[in-house]
């Protein structure tokens, strides 16, 4: 970690930061600066123009950040969500895989093995594939489906909110 700089001859003003130093750093500064953690607008202003910061670059940034905000509670509801279905769907493989286990046993009919290799072969599988994609994620590929799931949600609620307009104009 970068010490100030005492020396009489070296200004402190010369001394450069890299941006995410700098970064946090500041952040550390603005903790401790707030006794309850939380700061007010006003305050974040205040700030902003003590360090230089035009009150348009603070809103652009505000803007930006509830974006990114918005986009990280997503991310937690898709992973939530996809971690849920494989979970769910794992369940009903070993359910079934079971049941058909333990009916074959019972009847010793290992004649049709066959049957249980073409139908839980490739069902396990894809359970197998979905855990990987799930707990081992390709980044591109994480990105284009979380991106599907988000349009496909953001469809689903325009067209909710649509009908819902419509059938308070019709009521």
């Amino acid at each position: 970690m970068a010490e100030l700089m005492t020396e009489p001859d070296i200004s402190n003003s010369e001394f450069l930061y890299p941006a995410e130093d700098a970064q946090q750093i500041l952040s550390i500064a603005i903790a401790r600066y707030t006794e309850s953690g939380e700061l007010s607008r006003a305050q974040l202003l205040d700030i902003a123009a003590e360090l230089g910061i035009a009150p348009e670059t603070l809103l652009a940034a505000e803007q930006e950040w509830d974006l990114k905000k918005d986009e990280i509670a997503d991310k937690r509801i898709f992973d939530r969500q996809r971690k849920s279905r494989f979970h769910h769907d794992l369940g009903k493989f070993l359910i079934f895989g079971s049941f058909a286990l333990i009916f074959q046993l019972v009847t010793g009919g290992w004649l049709w093995n066959w049957i249980l290799y073409l139908t839980f072969g490739p069902w396990a599988l894809e359970l197998i594939w979905t855990g990987w994609r799930i707990y081992r994620p390709n980044e591109y590929s994480y990105n284009q489906e979380f991106q599907r799931w988000r349009r496909k949600k953001q469809l689903k609620q325009a067209v909710g909110g649509a009908a819902r307009r419509l059938w308070r104009s019709l009521n």
